[in-house]
């Protein structure tokens, strides 16, 4: 059993029970022969109180004190200097997301800001990455980004620079017309590509798209079949509402609407088939929930070591009790309050 007291931890502090024969040690100290007996006052001089005589009892509380003190160096009073050892092993994490013209709808706007998917989904990786009020922030983890739309390409290794992920996220804009399309399974396979050599306990794809693969370069079900081989979970998104989203074709044209058409059924394979999860979202609200719950269900793990080192002192409180004991015996009784015999 550990007990603190001031600072101090005791390694036996059952001992601390012997600081109760103070009482009995102050009691004897008291009654030690050297009193001087009178039949009566009246044979005491005039005038005897005198500065010795308002401090007698000094020898009799120190007696009790190097009592005490014996008592708290026998209890192993020590001081633990902690450290930790905190040891991190990230995620390895690569965002792919689909840039194509369709992610101009502005059906994940917030209630006071337009905004297109794109920009939403910038916006929600950038608090994933770094944090926010309700993000804790990947801080350990290597994150890359892969954009796609007839084609894919890498805008950011896997890297821990989270500043120049962001950077590179900030600056993803929508495919040129000619190189407009959605090509799914190329974003995937770039995906894996990136991950599946990158040292980590954990390699995680999030695949965000809002419309449905018209480009099969890469074929979805070799993509998925070399993502379970490389180890690689894949969390798939479906962004927008269902049915009809409103969208401006250019920043400031007018407001037109627009047919919304996911494959929801190719999102499920790829998540049930590598061991995510298919997520939907319909407003920017549910969409940074779904990053909420893909942060808690992907977290890095810590292993937490620590390490106590004590400083000892009971030498200080044996030597502190020695000197009480000495200085009434040899000292104070043999000079200043000497008694008589």
């Amino acid at each position: 059993m550990m007990m603190r007291w001031f600072g101090f931890e005791f390694a036996q502090p059952w001992f601390l029970l012997l600081a109760l024969l103070a009482l009995p040690a102050w009691w004897w100290s008291r009654r030690a022969s050297g009193r001087v007996v009178f039949s009566s006052l009246r044979a005491l001089p005039a005038g005897g109180h005198t500065w010795r005589t308002a401090i007698a009892w000094l020898p009799d509380v120190l007696v009790a004190l190097g009592v005490v003190c014996l008592a708290i160096a026998l209890a192993g009073p020590r001081a633990g200097d902690k450290s930790s050892r905190v040891r991190r092993e990230g995620i390895a994490m690569v965002l792919t997301v689909d840039v194509s013209g369709s992610m101009r709808a502005l059906d994940l706007s917030e209630r006071n800001q337009e905004l297109t998917r794109l920009d939403a989904v910038k916006k929600v990786f950038e608090q994933f990455v770094l944090g926010s009020k309700n993000l804790a922030g990947r801080p350990d983890d290597a994150i890359g980004l892969v954009a796609f739309a007839r084609y894919a390409d890498t805008r950011s290794p896997l890297t821990l620079d989270h500043g120049n992920l962001i950077t590179a996220a900030r600056q993803l804009d929508f495919a040129m017309q000619e190189e407009d399309g959605t090509a799914i399974g190329a974003g995937l396979e770039l995906a894996v590509e990136r991950l599946k050599d990158f040292k980590a306990r954990s390699k995680v794809a999030i695949v965000l798209t809002d419309g449905e693969s018209n480009v099969h370069d890469i074929d979805e079900d070799t993509a998925i079949e070399d993502a379970i081989k490389a180890g690689v979970k894949v969390y798939t998104i479906g962004a927008g509402t269902t049915g009809i989203a409103p969208i401006r074709v250019e920043p400031g044209g007018p407001l037109m609407q627009m047919a919304v058409s996911i494959d929801e059924t190719l999102l499920r394979r790829i998540a049930d088939r590598t061991g995510g999860q298919y997520f939907r979202a319909t407003d920017n609200t549910s969409l940074k929930r779904i990053y909420g719950q893909i942060d808690k269900l992907e977290r890095t793990a810590i292993e937490e070591e620590r390490f106590t080192e004590y400083h000892q002192f009971y030498d200080g409180f044996v030597a502190l009790g020695l000197f009480f004991l000495i200085v009434p015996a040899l000292l104070l009784r043999g000079t200043l309050l000497r008694r008589l015999p």
